[in-house]
């Protein structure tokens, strides 16, 4: 699970701060030259965003190697909070065990019939939502996820 994919679900860059005064944002031509963005003001271990790149896009922690290009796009520096971070690696986690382990259990549907064959799919364990049907990292981690989301 990455951090891009979690404030997407959140509809929340976390660029602003506490006070509600925005985070910077940049654009123009970046240049990521051995592994990290050139002439950037972001300090080390520092979230950021990036958009309009070829191989880059999505958030970075600075200190973590990029793919070198030169790009024009746009750079959002973030406030993500650790709580946050720590949701998304429990989140991968929860992906890893139960996330592709066995494609019916993702099916959308509690039974399905077709060509004279049916099956039925009991409800409960772990990937499961109340209904019974499948649950995704989304809908099992969204008590956790709402505080921090957006509409």
């Amino acid at each position: 699970m990455t951090l891009t994919e979690v404030c997407q679900h959140l509809k929340n860059w976390f660029n602003r701060r506490p006070n509600g005064a925005d985070l910077p944002k940049w654009t123009g031509t970046f240049t990521i030259a051995d592994g990290s963005l050139q002439n950037s003001s972001l300090v080390e271990g520092q979230y950021f965003r990036i958009l309009g790149s070829l191989f880059n896009d999505g958030v970075h922690k600075v200190g973590d190697a990029l793919t070198d290009e030169v790009f024009e796009g746009a750079v959002w520096s973030m406030a993500i909070p650790q709580e946050v971070v720590d949701l998304a690696a429990e989140i991968d986690e929860w992906q890893d065990k139960y996330g592709g382990v066995d494609s019916a259990n993702l099916s959308p549907y509690n039974s399905e019939s077709f060509g004279g064959y049916s099956y039925s799919k009991s409800g409960g364990g772990a990937a499961s939502t109340a209904s019974g049907g499948a649950g995704t990292w989304q809908s099992v981690y969204a008590p956790r996820l709402n505080m921090w989301r957006k509409i």
